[in-house]
């Protein structure tokens, strides 16, 4: 009887609790499945006319956005193969900084047009190996298809900044992308170092203020701290700065110890003591020249006292970080205890000021000549979900401005690129034999989804456009996308539309590895997840 319950085949070798899932129904299509309802998710946020996604995180956060690198962040995608595509995406995001939708919705598409080899009869790694032919192919074409002139690029003029990251923020923000163009190529020219490839993405900030709209947004160069200065002086101008990285407080002066008195005027002179310390120290501070002093952590009441006396102005910067950005702009060493500075660990600034903006008080660090080092963006808008989506916008700009630094090549946008793409690798299948033809003619019409997406999500006939755009391009145009305003289409150097060649080049590679990396797969073994029972959520409170 002993022999009944002996388990045979993979079970007798893992122990119970597995999943065992092998062949090409269980594992392979799962998996394609699981990447196509993924890319369904981002496809129709493609594009200047995507449509946004509201998605809530486990915190109750709520993001309303069409940003694909922040919806698969927040979604937190549990199936195995569909992380590959979100990895993918992260990749695309950290490298780039934009074009994650790309990269993400490609490889869906390609995933789909594999399963319906697979369908046919083709086995995956004729698939991979054709799949592999076929993206080498586009990055040759791709190169092809460089606008001429566009590798010279001068990056501290706005009007080719702006020409290029165009189609980046439209795709966040449409029809807001000329005011926001505008600011960020101010912001980030501004910051250029004298070596563009040095520049860095952390010295563009964003200071999100509600109220207002998008006509009242600005740069400043300097920061923007969203905080009232803690005296009553609120303004200086062209000031040296002392930065103390710890507090100005007396705690900070003496160590502790008990001290025994006997009388009441040794407890006066005790008082009267530490009194003039703080006062020596603070005095020190203005003797040094300066008239700003920025703390780190708590301002004493006597400190204050004194600082208010001697006409010193005090801010309060808590977080490390903006401490660090503060010594950046103005030059400044962070002093660790309340000393009197020497004349190089002073900073400058042209100006402090306390602003109200919409009902907050923030205080704004102006250094214009002195070091191109930090600017800020100050976004206004109605609603802080609004505030956040155009905080994107900015932020994809900027990683194009980074992106265009390294290398400012440009390919045509708006679809046109893909559509030639296509047309090139079908002309190319055909130049091929055996299998491999089938899954390079399908890689080719993966990229028929970049048109089709854009053409549906401003509600245009997908088909229409697509083979007029074939149509002028088999003629020799390859410059023609599609206009998503006027539903035809056109020239896209005359609407000026260009995309980075960089993040294209990345976008379709990052997609390609991805959809090959899923489709290698062929059998997926889960061992039993560990822990106990899962527990009940709590039941939501009240919100009294």
């Amino acid at each position: 009887m002993g022999f009944a319950l002996q388990p045979y085949g993979i079970q007798s070798m893992l122990k119970e609790g597995h999943k065992h899932l092998s062949g090409l129904d269980e594992a392979v299509l799962k998996n394609i499945d699981a990447c196509k309802q993924l890319s369904s998710i981002t496809l129709t946020s493609l594009g200047p006319n995507g449509m946004n996604k509201m998605v809530i995180n486990h915190l109750d956060k709520l993001f309303v956005t069409n940003d694909a690198a922040t919806i698969v962040n927040e979604l937190e995608v549990q199936h195995p193969a569909a992380k590959i595509l979100v990895l993918a995406g992260k990749a695309q995001q950290e490298e780039i900084g934009d074009g994650a939708n790309l990269t993400i919705s490609f490889s869906g598409q390609l995933l789909q047009n594999a399963e319906e080899l697979i369908r046919m009869g083709l086995h995956p790694s004729e698939i991979i190996s054709g799949y592999s032919k076929a993206i080498n192919k586009t990055v040759e074409i791709l190169g092809d298809l460089v606008e001429l002139g566009s590798d010279k690029m001068d990056v501290r003029k706005k009007a080719e900044v702006v020409s290029r990251m165009k189609a980046a923020v439209a795709s966040k923000q449409f029809g807001q992308e000329d005011i926001l163009c505008n600011l960020i190529a101010d912001a980030c020219i501004q910051v250029c170092p004298k070596n563009p490839a040095n520049f860095n993405v952390d010295n563009v900030r964003v200071a999100k203020l509600v109220g207002g709209g998008l006509h009242s947004c600005t740069v400043v160069r300097g920061m923007v701290l969203k905080s009232d200065a803690v005296g009553t002086i609120k303004r200086v101008e062209k000031a040296k700065v002392a930065v103390f990285a710890g507090g100005v407080d007396t705690s900070a002066t003496e160590t502790k110890g008990t001290v025994l008195i006997h009388s009441a005027e040794q407890l006066e002179n005790y008082a009267k003591t530490e009194e003039a310390k703080v006062e020596e120290l603070i005095k020190a501070v203005a003797d040094s020249g300066a008239k700003v002093i920025v703390s780190g952590q708590a301002v004493g009441e006597m400190a204050l006292h004194f600082c208010e006396r001697y006409k010193l102005m005090v801010l309060k910067i808590s977080s490390k970080f903006e401490l660090r950005r503060f010594c950046r702009t103005t030059g400044s060493v962070a002093l660790l205890k309340l000393s009197q500075p020497s004349s190089d660990d002073l900073g400058y600034v042209d100006s402090i000021s306390v602003e109200e903006i919409g009902g907050v008080r923030v205080t704004i660090v102006r250094n214009e000549e002195g070091g191109n080092s930090i600017s800020t963006v100050v976004l206004r808008g109605s609603t802080e979900s609004i505030l956040d989506d155009l905080e994107r916008a900015v932020d994809d700009g900027v990683n194009n401005y980074k992106a265009m630094c390294r290398d400012s090549r440009i390919v045509p946008g708006a679809a046109a690129t893909e559509i030639e793409l296509a047309r090139r690798l079908k002309e190319f299948s055909f130049k091929e034999t055996g299998l491999d033809q089938y899954a390079i003619a399908k890689f080719a019409e993966s990229f028929e989804m970049v048109p089709k997406t854009l053409a549906e999500n401003a509600g245009l006939n997908a088909m229409e456009i697509i083979s007029s755009l074939y149509a002028d391009h088999s003629s020799g145009n390859t410059k023609v996308g599609i206009d998503l305003e006027e539903g035809v289409c056109k020239d896209v150097s005359f609407m000026g539309i260009w995309d980075l060649y960089v993040t294209k080049f990345f976008a379709l590679k990052y997609a390609a590895d991805a959809a090959c990396t899923v489709l290698r797969v062929d059998q997926i073994i889960m061992a039993k997840p560990a822990g106990g029972p899962k527990r009940d959520q709590p039941a939501g409170m009240d919100e009294d």
